[in-house]
């Protein structure tokens, strides 16, 4: 069986960069895309 991985961190920001870029091609923003929907949910934060 495939292991279940999740896009890091660090590949989350730059495809998060990617998708804010207004030159970026189609292709890219779908790629980019992908790897957020990949990305493991942030934990949520309580507020005091």
């Amino acid at each position: 069986m495939a292991k279940n991985r999740k896009t890091s961190k660090r590949a989350g920001k730059a495809a998060s960069n990617v998708l804010k870029d207004k030159r970026t091609s189609k292709k890219s923003k779908i790629a980019a895309g992908s790897a957020l929907s990949q990305r493991a949910p942030q934990k949520k934060r309580r507020r005091k």
